[in-house]
């Protein structure tokens, strides 16, 4: 495993065709959504982009208008490669959120339809017992094409969870702010107390527990 800082300030291919000139011809790239929020999964996409048919437009998925995001992910799905995988509430309470995290990544690298020789993952986190060449890019999701096309395809499918979710948990708002602590999130947490979407291990729920 190497880790890299890029140095670039626009996403591009270039780490990919390296690798792929190297030998190295299926690239995935690793992202996850949700990491910091007080309820809901995190979710983690693996993506290998077609070299002849990248989308215009990816991006970090942060950077994006949610039906900017929504676009590209029908693109990303129609041209490339994809997997998702989860990692639930109780196992983020079980584990902690960055082994979960971690966890999710390999499960969706895993699940790809046909396996990748190369990964480049966002961060400085790699998963244990991945036996492909891995970079670890800090910023990938800005950097590389491949991890920003999983970072789109992790936040669109973990915002839709979270959007359906708000139909079954009510007066969290979560179709708004996908469980992340905001103010109002905040609020709704303290009035209504904890469900069972929430992080009992993070520490404002925590917190809310242990005041009974």
């Amino acid at each position: 495993m190497v880790a890299v800082r890029a140095t670039t300030i626009q996403a591009d291919f270039e780490v990919e065709r390296q690798l792929i000139a190297a030998g190295f011809r299926r690239v995935a790239g690793i992202d996850e959504a949700g990491r910091g929020p007080l309820a809901g999964p995190v979710v983690a996409a693996a993506v290998i982009l077609d070299p002849a048919r990248i989308p215009d437009g990816i991006a970090d998925s942060k950077a994006l208008e949610p039906a900017s995001r929504e676009a590209l992910f029908a693109e990303i799905s129609a041209t490339a490669e994809m997997a998702v995988a989860f990692g639930c509430v109780g196992t983020v309470d079980r584990i902690n959120i960055r082994e979960a995290t971690l966890q999710a990544m390999r499960r969706a690298l895993g699940a790809l339809p046909r396996a990748a020789d190369a990964v480049l993952i966002d961060g400085r986190d790699v998963p244990r017992g991945i036996a492909i060449e891995t970079r670890a890019i800090i910023d990938g999701d800005a950097l590389s094409l491949s991890i920003a096309a999983a970072s789109i395809v992790a936040k669109v499918i973990r915002d839709r969870l979270m959007t359906r979710c708000d139909g079954a948990f009510g007066g969290y708002g979560l179709a708004s702010h996908k469980g992340y602590s905001t103010k109002l999130h905040q609020a709704a947490l303290t009035a209504l107390g904890p469900c069972r979407l929430h992080r009992r291990s993070f520490s404002p729920v925590a917190a809310l527990l242990a005041q009974g």
